[in-house]
């Protein structure tokens, strides 16, 4: 495991990624000096913010969020989304799970399936596990590549270095077109160690109420950790840019992931300085009182 020293204020560039970045280098545990229950109260304050900001967002509605979360198995994904967008309007967010492709779904190309359930202006949509998994499972599994039924790929053999390299420029145009009409994009890899990802299947394990979580493929997976850790290093490098910027996020701790994450978006939507409530019409304002005193004079009903 690697540590960070407790720090007095989180900061973005700290956990922005570049392309050149090394994920063995990277914190998986961050120790901010404080207890989980200060955590949270942390956390509470910040996605209070979080929500208000939705609010402004929703009535100035030119722009979207986009919240895109990838980690290995039991990095803390589905918790994070309940705690960090828990005081939200259920108008102002939507969060989508992708699991293996439908079959209506491989009838349509990779990017179908999370073009269709992208947030609509003035809300913000959260990808729990994303169009990212496309270049990542994958690519640990070329032979899934084969279920999509494409024109040139008839063999595991046809999946080269240079079928990669157009899959990834498709996404960072997707991406770039999204950003181009008025969404704002986070993509946060949550960075969890071999240790601590071995504690939480042992849990799921241990504790009867988190069985159902448990999979025998977890264990598969997990074979397969330095693989994944080789492609997502890889897929972060080639698709982190300005628009659509990839942080790393420390979740050993989920507590301080959560607040991380929560953290980082507001620092970056509150330079949104043009997302504020519409004006209302000079004829509205102008009787605003006249307004009020007709709904003050109406008789209660009884």
């Amino acid at each position: 495991m690697f540590y960070l020293h407790p720090m007095e204020e989180i900061k973005a560039a700290q956990y922005l990624a570049d392309k050149n970045i090394q994920l063995s280098d990277q914190p998986t545990l961050q120790d901010f000096g404080k207890t989980k229950k200060e955590l949270k109260k942390a956390l509470k304050a910040v996605r209070k913010e979080l929500a208000e900001f939705q609010n402004t967002l929703y009535a100035h509605g030119k722009y979207s969020v986009l919240v895109c979360l990838q980690g290995m198995d039991t990095a803390g994904k589905d918790s994070l989304v309940r705690e960090v967008f828990k005081n939200f309007n259920v108008r102002g967010v939507q969060v989508h799970s992708f699991k293996v492709p439908t079959e209506i779904e491989r009838r349509h190309d990779y990017i179908w399936r999370h073009y269709i359930t992208l947030p609509a202006r003035g809300t913000f949509g959260v990808f729990n596990r994303t169009h990212y998994e496309n270049v990542l499972v994958t690519r640990v599994h070329p032979q899934y590549i084969l279920g999509e039924f494409l024109p040139d790929v008839n063999s595991v053999a046809d999946i080269d270095d240079s079928f990669w390299e157009k899959r990834f420029r498709q996404i960072r145009d997707f991406e770039q077109h999204l950003a181009e009409n008025g969404t704002i994009i986070f993509k946060f890899f949550l960075n969890l160690s071999k240790e601590e990802q071995r504690q939480r299947l042992l849990r799921r394990l241990r504790l009867r109420q988190k069985n159902w979580k448990f999979s025998p493929g977890d264990l598969k997976e997990r074979k397969l950790w330095d693989d994944y850790q080789v492609c997502y290093q890889d897929a972060i490098r080639r698709t982190t840019c300005e628009h659509a910027p990839w942080y790393v996020i420390p979740a050993d701790d989920k507590e301080g992931a959560r607040l991380i994450v929560a953290s980082v978006m507001m620092e970056i939507l509150r330079q949104y300085n043009d997302v504020v409530e519409p004006e209302l019409a000079d004829e509205i304002k102008e009787n605003l009182e006249a307004y009020r005193a007709q709904l003050e004079a109406e008789a209660p009903e009884k």
